[in-house]
């Protein structure tokens, strides 16, 4: 029998740590994981697929609007008429690929009872201004829309500026206000059952929704699909919930006019992430969040969507756990932070160990060593085989999910082009799986360490949680939005691109020096 050579021999050891007791639960951990994961996503599948099914039966009953209303006498005009009013506020920032679909999505509601759409920008130089300027022309003698000039942030985020700026600006007979992000697709209903929900039940503080990723065949874009996706659980409940995303929130006026539970003192007064604040804020006050079944978005991912502003994209995610409003805020955070840091990486802990016993198994068969050896690696290949079921039965349950809401949201849209589960590479979704999850950890720590982002061209600083110090600069930003490729700046003031891995270099460089500026 040959002889183990250097490398072999450092093969073999590690196999055989990696064997240990403690190496075994590691492994043992992640296919719990997997398992966690495939069970919630499951849960998930049968709330969403529980919509489908009524939606088709009251079809075949005769009810060819059950995409509108689930009860077709709520179309009569004795009922559309009395309707409440309800503003739509977008803050705008950019202009890319997706985002004219996306409004003509939004102004083109079925929705039957008094609506407006005030599209917020920081100022006219944005290169949204003057596309969304021909969008209202477009439809200006059918759609209630108007820009608003929000002028900059200085106590807060400029999304939530412009969020409030946006209120201030609504009608006075106004009900209810929807936030949306311009990057959200609707369905022709979804106003009208967001809308229903909330006078059901008086009760319910804010109404929220999640986005479908629609990845453009990059690995960056399937690592947002991959992040999101676990969190898409929390919102498939079909009613309380306790997550909240800021891309979709209906909430009661008066709750700004008067700023009950300090909504509006809570959000300007330093406010970073308009979907933590309010969170935090329900939670404080024991206030009802909700998600109904329907509502699941298309989004589609800019065809450009790199590697570098996926990266970005998570420092964002990230940088969000470090604000906080109350010190109980602050707990429920560094929880998120810890038990997230800890579940990545022993996430991705497992395949490591299991590409060690593949390539130590292959080197044995191979080169022909002896049992001896052949006996390290046994009980690795039983965790490996393991891992690979868990794998598999992860992958096909997020598949389902998948399938699902594609299905869901085309009968939703039935007007819309179709989409498909057949643009999704699967094999992309596992890498995304793994990258992603060895990411994030990296990404939260240097959000703790820094203080500071850089969002859209603006360095926020941040001091006990709160916004504290507000730059900005078109030198310092990107000149393209992560997720939907918008152009940020016009001619004037673009920045150079900068690389995934050189801004990752620099990340891990300034990772003692918080107060420097990316470049």
């Amino acid at each position: 029998m040959p002889a183990l050579d250097s490398i072999d021999a450092l093969l073999f050891s590690l196999a055989r740590a990696f064997c240990s007791p403690f190496a075994v639960f590691v492994q043992i951990q992640g296919c719990a994981i997997c398992m966690l994961l495939a069970f919630g996503w499951v849960l998930a599948s049968y709330v969403r697929n529980r919509e489908i099914k009524q939606m088709k039966d009251l079809m075949r009953d005769g009810n060819s609007f059950a995409f509108l209303y689930h009860d077709i006498n709520e179309l009569e005009h004795a009922k559309q008429v009395k309707l409440p009013r309800v503003t739509v506020v977008m803050p705008l920032k950019g202009f890319g690929e997706h985002n004219l679909h996306n409004w003509r999505s939004q102004v083109t509601s079925l929705y039957g009872g008094p609506l407006e759409f005030l599209f917020v920008v920081e100022s006219t130089e944005d290169p949204a201004y003057h596309a969304v300027s021909r969008l209202i022309y477009d439809f200006k003698d059918d759609v209630d829309a108007k820009i608003v000039v929000a002028g900059f942030s200085t106590t807060c985020s400029q999304k939530i500026h412009n969020q409030l700026v946006g209120v201030e600006n609504m009608d006075k007979d106004t009900k209810y206000v929807l936030f949306l992000d311009d990057d959200v697709r609707l369905h022709p209903g979804t106003i009208g059952a967001l809308t229903a929900e909330m006078q059901k039940n008086p009760e319910i503080f804010i109404q929220t929704g999640y986005p479908l990723d629609l990845p453009s065949g990059s690995l960056g874009s399937y690592c947002i699909y991959e992040y999101h996706m676990p969190c898409s659980m929390g919102f498939a409940t079909g009613g309380r919930t306790f997550f909240l995303w800021g891309g979709c929130m209906m909430m009661h006026a008066d709750d700004f006019r008067r700023d009950r539970y300090g909504v509006v003192s809570g959000l300007r007064d330093g406010g970073y992430s308009d979907d933590m604040t309010l969170a935090a804020i329900a939670g404080a006050h024991k206030r009802l969040i909700t998600s109904p079944p329907v509502a699941v978005f298309p989004h589609p991912l800019a065809s450009d969507l790199n590697f570098g502003r996926y990266w970005n994209y998570l420092r964002k995610q990230t940088f969000v756990l470090e604000s906080y409003t109350t010190n109980v805020n602050w707990i429920m955070n560094r929880a998120l932070f810890s038990s997230h840091c800890y579940l990545s990486w022993g996430f991705v802990a497992p395949y490591v160990m299991a590409i060690v016993h593949i390539a130590a198994a292959l080197r044995i068969y191979v080169k022909g060593y002896s049992v001896e050896e052949t006996n390290i690696i046994s009980g690795g290949l039983l965790l490996v085989s393991c891992l690979a079921i868990c794998t598999t039965v992860e992958l096909l349950s997020m598949w389902n999910l998948t399938r699902i809401e594609v299905q869901l949201c085309n009968l939703l849209s039935p007007e819309a082009p179709r989409l498909s589960l057949a643009t999704y590479n699967w094999v992309l979704v596992f890498i995304a799986m793994v990258v992603d999850n060895f990411l994030y950890p990296l990404s939260a720590f240097r959000s703790h360490f820094s203080q500071s982002i850089n969002w859209s061209g603006i360095r926020y600083h941040l001091k006990s949680g709160k916004i504290s110090k507000i730059e900005r600069s078109k030198d310092l930003g990107p000149k393209f939005t992560d997720l939907g490729g918008k152009k940020l700046y016009g001619k004037k003031g673009a920045p150079t691109k900068v690389s995934f891995l050189s801004s990752l270099a620099r990340s891990l460089a300034q990772w003692w020096q918080p107060k420097k500026h990316d470049a």
